[in-house]
């Protein structure tokens, strides 16, 4: 079949100037990624900053060559058929400040369908359509500059919208919106794609809810490589064998993850501290691990104010495949 997306042993390395002798003097942001992405899918790219989500779609939109492999969009080439990748997707950036300040909301959409070749009639019935379904219907003739981070954040994807591309990439596309906006946009996003199945959507994100909420089958990337590839369902059953947990206890006392992680049957220890409380999420081989655990926390002081058994999440899931959750990984790159 031909994929709406399609990748073989993609690659990307960055050369770095000015790095000292003793420093890499090349960055790999992709390695060997590897991807089929049927039509009507809905895909979910999900990594922490700086995993190499953004390189990737900058290669698939074209906008970046890649160092090693292949990429095709439509069946389409990405280098060496770019303009006619181009004409058959489009994409948006969570946190971007596209548009201009001086011009409407409406104003700024016209102008975009313009760039694309619309024809105007159909452009100002897209954009009524369009803006109607994110409830910007009353902000039309209000300029951007004077819109919230949220609204402004609608108004352009509502611009990545106004094509009716084949392939829509969308990078992080709820970044800094709060949590109202946040589920009008997740909204629209499954509407679109739900409502005709030649339609594609490529979503990049680091929200775990976001990707098991929304999207098909999810790509887990960290470090430039896929890790995993499956449905969210099909990657969290891949845990059930283990027995998770979440533990309110009083303060650790000087006890550290490595002591607990050191117990038989302890896979994963989690450490989230609060204010004057610790957190712990664990991954346990099985229920009877949990006994030497509270041994240990009780002889070293430490009170269990809550213990709660819970389903598996995408984020248990990455922090099986990188031992590491994805806070972590983004506080140590």
């Amino acid at each position: 079949m031909e994929y709406a997306i399609h990748t073989e042993k993609l690659g990307r390395v960055y050369k770095l100037r000015h790095a000292k002798k003793e420093d890499p003097q090349e960055l790999t942001a992709l390695q060997d990624v590897n991807l089929q992405v049927k039509p009507g899918e809905l895909f979910g790219l999900l990594g922490p900053n700086g995993a190499g989500k953004t390189t990737l779609i900058k290669i698939l939109t074209t906008l970046l060559g890649p160092t090693s492999g292949v990429a095709r969009v439509t069946g389409l080439d990405v280098t060496q058929e770019a303009q006619n990748v181009r004409a058959r997707i489009n994409m948006v950036s969570g946190g971007e400040s596209s548009g201009y300040g001086l011009l409407t909301v409406r104003e700024n959409l016209w102008m975009f369908s313009q760039f694309y070749g619309l024809p105007s009639k159909a452009a100002n019935q897209r954009i009524a359509e369009l803006l109607k379904i994110v409830g910007l219907e009353d902000r039309k003739n209000t300029k951007s500059s004077d819109l919230s981070t949220g609204l402004r954040q609608k108004m352009n994807i509502v611009r990545g919208f106004m094509t009716d591309p084949d392939v829509l990439f969308l990078d992080e596309p709820t970044l800094g919106l709060d949590v109202g906006a946040s589920r009008d946009v997740r909204s629209f996003i499954r509407q679109w794609v739900d409502a005709n199945p030649t339609r594609t959507l490529l979503l990049t994100t680091h929200y775990m809810v976001e990707a098991d909420e929304l999207c098909d089958r999810v790509a887990i990337i960290n470090k430039g490589r896929v890790l995993a590839c499956d449905t969210p369902a099909n990657l969290k059953r891949g845990l059930q064998q283990d027995a998770i947990f979440k533990m309110m206890l009083s303060p650790l006392n000087g006890l550290n993850v490595t002591q607990l992680e050191a117990l038989a049957g302890v896979k994963k220890v989690t450490h989230i501290p609060q204010d004057g409380a610790a957190e712990l999420d664990l991954i346990l081989e099985s229920d009877e691990a949990l006994g030497g655990l509270v041994t240990l926390l009780t002889s070293n002081d430490i009170h269990i104010r809550n213990l709660e058994k819970r389903e598996p999440t995408l984020e248990d899931v990455f922090v099986d495949l990188v031992g590491h959750s994805m806070q972590e990984v983004e506080v140590r790159e």
